[in-house]
């Protein structure tokens, strides 16, 4: 199958790339260097988009790309950056399909969890009704322009990805440091749900999309057990062999953070509905143990 991949020098893209070794794969990269250092220099790579009028040679195409969300404080700028990273290479990819003769049978398309905004303690799967806040009208325009690609010879699987959590990267990577030191603990009250998958799962996931003609339309990217911060700081923290019981005051990173604070003060319990609904199983469930498989 040849599968053209964005974002595949990111956390995911990284592991996703390792576990499509069987097939030719095309990455787009801006610095095609560093992407080859990273995943290899056996792979194709493209510098920019507009180098290809059709994508007519692809089977497949897997969008992972957008700028870090958490990276920066939400300023003006920097909320137009990361909407554009997602919006424009989406947009365009989905015009390139309508455009092939032969056109990829298959289209993967990352979105987040934070499409529903905050929740609250009510748990949530793809039917239920979101928040209009800033990360879901991010995840709403991301999710329409992949969805523009659906046709009768192109199915459209949009993976709404939940906390990755695994070894050298991710949100993991910001959290251990002050937890081995013993300094560790929730937010505030700690009762905000945090919608966990171990990058394992992510990955099966995403390959079980690409392999599985059936699927279709929008799967939570989240394990079935979304846990509370104060949860996941206790289970990180037996992981660790570590007390986790230091709070983190909310208004002290509204102070630091501005309104991305609100990613770690705010939550959902999120439930993979739909993968579970059609046989998809996560071989990590338990927050302790996919904790202790890492750590």
């Amino acid at each position: 199958m040849n599968i053209l991949i964005t974002g595949a020098t990111g956390f995911v893209g990284k592991h996703l790339v390792a576990k499509l070794t069987d097939h030719p794969l095309t990455i787009l990269s801006r610095d095609i260097e560093r992407a080859a250092k990273v995943l290899g220099t056996h792979h194709t790579f493209i510098e920019d988009i507009n180098q290809l009028s059709h994508l007519n040679n692809f089977d497949a195409v897997i969008n992972l790309a957008g700028e870090p969300i958490v990276a920066k404080r939400w300023t003006k700028n920097q909320k137009i950056r990361i909407c554009q990273s997602r919006w424009d290479i989406t947009q365009k990819l989905s015009q390139l399909i309508a455009s092939s003769q032969k056109p990829p049978h298959t289209f993967i398309s990352a979105s987040a969890i934070g499409y529903y905004g905050r929740q609250g303690d009510q748990p949530v799967d793809e039917q239920s009704q979101f928040y209009d806040e800033f990360s879901h009208q991010i995840c709403q325009k991301w999710e329409q322009l992949a969805l523009e690609a659906n046709s009768a010879t192109t199915r459209v699987c949009i993976a709404r990805i939940g906390i990755v959590l695994g070894k050298n990267g991710g949100a993991l990577s910001k959290m251990l440091p002050p937890f081995k030191l013993g300094l560790g603990g929730p937010i505030g009250k700690g009762k905000q749900g945090m919608s966990w998958i171990h990058q394992d799962d992510l990955v099966r996931l995403i390959t079980w999309m690409l392999t599985t003609p059936s699927t279709l339309g929008i799967y939570n990217a989240t394990a079935p057990n979304p846990v509370s911060n104060a949860e996941f700081s206790s289970a990180l923290g037996l992981a660790l062999n570590r007390p986790a019981k230091i709070i983190t005051p909310p208004l002290a990173l509204r102070l630091a953070m501005g309104e991305m604070s609100e990613l770690l003060t705010e939550g959902q319990y999120v439930l993979p509905s739909h993968a579970l609904s059609e046989g998809f199983t996560f071989k990590f469930t338990d927050i302790n143990t996919a904790l202790t498989a890492i750590v």
